[in-house]
C-alpha cells in the first residue's frame, strides 16, 4: 500500500483510541493553551493583539497535526525527496521575492499572512535524511553516508544562511546530529566533526558574519558594554525572569512587558514574560509539560518498529528539544541572542504549524506500531 494516501484501511490503528500517546497530546495542548494566554499578554500593551491571529495559527495546526496523524507516515516518507526539493524550491524562492523583516528576507507573502520556507525546510530535510540513512546497512555509518548526510542538511542551511538568518540555519545542525548518532557514527568521526565545527565557526565568525551579529556575541559575553543599545534586550529579559519570584506578580500585571521595556515580547522572550507573571513555578511547569513531550516523543522512538521511524523521530526530537534549550538559555544571559522562539509558547505561524505538524507525526507513527504496512 506504499505510494498512496491510506485512510481506511489503517481502521485499527485510527480507531482505536488507546493507541494514542495521550500525555504527549496533553502536553502538545497544554503548551499550545499557555502560549494563547502568554501571547495575548505579551501583547496586550501593543498596539495589535496577536491572540486572534495566534489562535488561528493554532486551528490550523490542530487541522496540521490531525491530518499528519491520519495520513500513513509510509506515504510521508515515500514523498521525501520531491518535498526535499520542494522546501530548497520556496528557499531559493525567498531569496528573489521574500518579503524583509527583522533584517532577513525569510518570508513569503500570502494573502496578508507570511510563510517562512526555513521552518518547512526543517521537516522535509528530516525526512529526506531518515529515509538516505535507513538505507545504511552496517553498524556504523562511513565517510561517505557522513558526508552525504552533511551535505543534504548543508543545501538548507546555505540558502537560509543566505538570507540571512544564522539562527534558523543552525538549528539543522541537531536535527543531522541526533539522526547520526541514532544512525551510527564511530567516536574519532564525533570527534573530527567537532574539530570541523570550531575551525567553521572560526571561519564563520571572520568572514561570515554581519557586524549586528558580532555585537551580539560581544553583547552576550559582557551585557554591561552597551545597556543602552544591544545589550538592552538581555538585561531587560534578565530583570523580567528575576522580578518575577517564586509565584510571580500575577497574569497581565508584569512590569517589564507591560510597560514596553521588554522587546520581542511575544516572539523569542514569551519566555520571560511567562516566568515574570508566573515566577519559578510556573517556569517549572512550563518546563515539565516540555520534559513530557520529549521524554514521551523518545519512549515512541524508542518503540517504532521501522528504522525510518526510528531516525525521523530522533532527528525531529533533537531540533524540538534544541529550540526549548537554546531559548530558555537566551532569556536568561547564557548563550547569545539569535531569533530562535519557543516551541508552542511563540507568535508565529510557519513555526506553530511545525510544531504541530511534528506532534502529529510522531502520534501517527506510534499509533500504527502494532499495524502492518
Amino acid at each position: 500500500m506504499s505510494g498512496a494516501f491510506q485512510f481506511a484501511d489503517e481502521g485499527p490503528a485510527i480507531r482505536n483510541l488507546s493507541g494514542i500517546d495521550w500525555s504527549l497530546l496533553a502536553a502538545t495542548l497544554l503548551l499550545a493553551l499557555a502560549g494563547l494566554a502568554t501571547v495575548h499578554s505579551a501583547s496586550a500593551e501593543m498596539p495589535v493583539d496577536y491572540l486572534p491571529r495566534q489562535a488561528l495559527w493554532v486551528g490550523l495546526g490542530l487541522a496540521v497535526m490531525a491530518g499528519m496523524a491520519l495520513v500513513h507516515h509510509r506515504t510521508i516518507l515515500d514523498l521525501a525527496f520531491p518535498a526535499y526539493l520542494g522546501g530548497l524550491a520556496l528557499l531559493a524562492a525567498v531569496l528573489v521575492i521574500g518579503t524583509v523583516r527583522g533584517g532577513a528576507r525569510s518570508w513569503l507573502g500570502i494573502g496578508g499572512l507570511g510563510l517562512q520556507p526555513s521552518e518547512l525546510a526543517k521537516l522535509t530535510t528530516a525526512l529526506w535524511l531518515a529515509t538516505y540513512l535507513a538505507d545504511v546497512n552496517r553498524r556504523h555509518a562511513g565517510a561517505k553516508e557522513i558526508f552525504t548526510a552533511g551535505a543534504i542538511v548543508a543545501a538548507p542551511m546555505a540558502l537560509i544562511a543566505l538570507q540571512p538568518d544564522l539562527g534558523s540555519a543552525a538549528m539543522f545542525v541537531p536535527l543531522l546530529g541526533g539522526m547520526l548518532l541514532v544512525a551510527g557514527v564511530r567516536w574519532r568521526v564525533v570527534v573530527a566533526g567537532a574539530v570541523a565545527v570550531l575551525v567553521l565557526g572560526a571561519g564563520l565568525w571572520f568572514f561570515g558574519l554581519q557586524d549586528y551579529q558580532r555585537q551580539r556575541v560581544h553583547t552576550f559575553l559582557n551585557p554591561s558594554s552597551d545597556p543602552l543599545g544591544a545589550g538592552y534586550q538581555v538585561q531587560q529579559s534578565k530583570i523580567a525572569v528575576g522580578s518575577g519570584g517564586l509565584a510571580g506578580k500575577g497574569y497581565q500585571q508584569g512590569t517589564q512587558s507591560q510597560l514596553r521595556f521588554l522587546p520581542a515580547r511575544h516572539t523569542d522572550f514569551v519566555f520571560a514574560v511567562l516566568a515574570e507573571e508566573w515566577g519559578y513555578l510556573g517556569t517549572l511547569a512550563a518546563l515539565g509539560l516540555y520534559a513530557v513531550w520529549i521524554v514521551n516523543a523518545l519512549r515512541i522512538g524508542l518503540r517504532a518498529r521501522e528504522r525510518e521511524s526510528v531516525l525521523l523521530i530522533a532527528g525531529l526530537v533533537s531540533l524540538f528539544a534544541f529550540h526549548v534549550v537554546y531559548n530558555t538559555a537566551m532569556v536568561v544571559g547564557l548563550v547569545p541572542i539569535t531569533g530562535i522562539p519557543l516551541p508552542f509558547l511563540s507568535y508565529g505561524g510557519s513555526f506553530t504549524l511545525l510544531n504541530f505538524g511534528i506532534t502529529g507525526l510522531i502520534l501517527g507513527i506510534d499509533a500504527r506500531r502494532y499495524v502492518n504496512a
